[in-house]
């Protein structure tokens, strides 16, 4: 029987929780063990209300397989996360052992799920970034465009996620970074000004052609095409989240592939410009903070974990 993949490709959400977590040091053991029964307590959580579709994806940072798995086969795609510094704007790369991307149509099903996965690793790691995101009108980032309309879905997105073979086949690459936006200084923009940056228009979400396209507009930099043509593709999941109090609103992205490059070249183009100095003009409003990656093993590999 083929590994049983995790959900990476799901419907739509109205709100997600992802944790971003380091284990602490000397914990390694019992990280371990604590993976092992990680799909449990994410049955236990989801099964009570079906309707709510709520789901849950465990990745394993680089750090963390070396300390988790010595001496064991390690994902070929799996490495830190690789800083990126451009002219003007810089991707850091930020501490992550392991992360969890809950997803559903409740946020409070999703919060429940994050603290009882809290509550199975407390004393064996901490928090080090948390998203609570929601969904915001049509799919809409805070910016006021609509978010990853060239996200495939059906057969295409298993295909841009899931490893089709080798001894990790059914898994997937993560990357996350948190953005915040500076809305005061993008709602300054007229809306051809904002529209010439995404390289979108506004109100239909229809792409400008790409003789009429700005060459920094971020539909030009984050489509890259296969030596043979075809786009290469992955599947984006991002969320907006926000705070009125403290003033903090931005996009967290969430981008899953096969093949993690296509994501770090996307990432490239976007920092250090296609050609270079030619950065993604949504950069000069829209700061990275974090940035991880993470290799999405199959349910089986979690589960054998706890028998091991």
């Amino acid at each position: 029987m083929p590994a049983v993949p995790q959900p990476v490709v799901v419907v739509p959400s109205e709100a997600a929780i992802v944790l971003v977590m380091t284990i602490a040091e000397g914990k390694e053991q019992a990280a371990r063990a604590a993976l092992g029964e990680i799909t449990s307590v994410i049955r236990a959580v989801c099964f009570r209300y079906p309707d709510a579709a709520t789901t849950c994806v465990v990745g394993i940072g680089s750090d963390a397989w070396d300390r988790l798995f010595p001496g064991e086969p390690k994902p070929n795609g799996l490495h830190p996360f690789v800083a990126l510094q451009g002219d003007v704007h810089h991707a850091p790369s930020t501490p992550g052992d392991l992360v969890f991307h809950i997803r559903g149509q409740r946020f409070d099903l999703c919060f429940e799920l994050a603290h009882q996965l809290a509550i199975a690793l407390d004393g064996i790691a901490v928090v080090e970034d948390e998203l609570q995101g929601f969904r915001y009108f049509d799919e809409r980032d805070l910016l006021g465009f609509v978010d990853g309309t060239e996200s495939p879905t059906g057969v295409e997105a298993d295909a841009a996620a899931y490893l089709a073979d080798g001894p990790f086949a059914g898994g997937s690459y993560l990357i996350v970074q948190r953005y915040l936006h500076d809305l005061a200084s993008w709602n300054r923009l007229s809306v051809e000004e904002q529209e010439r940056a995404i390289g979108r228009h506004k109100l239909d979400d229809i792409e400008i052609p790409d003789a009429h396209k700005a060459a920094n507009a971020h539909v030009a930099l984050t489509v890259l095409t296969a030596p043979d043509g075809t786009e290469r593709q992955i599947v984006r999941e991002n969320m907006p989240f926000g705070s009125v109090g403290s003033g903090e609103f931005g996009t967290y992205f969430i981008g899953y592939a096969a093949d993690v490059s296509a994501i770090e070249d996307m990432l490239r183009n976007m920092f250090i410009g296609d050609p270079p100095g030619n950065h993604d003009r949504i950069l000069d409003f829209s700061t990275a903070v974090t940035g991880s990656l993470f290799f999405i093993p199959t349910i089986d590999f979690l589960d054998a974990l706890g028998e091991a």
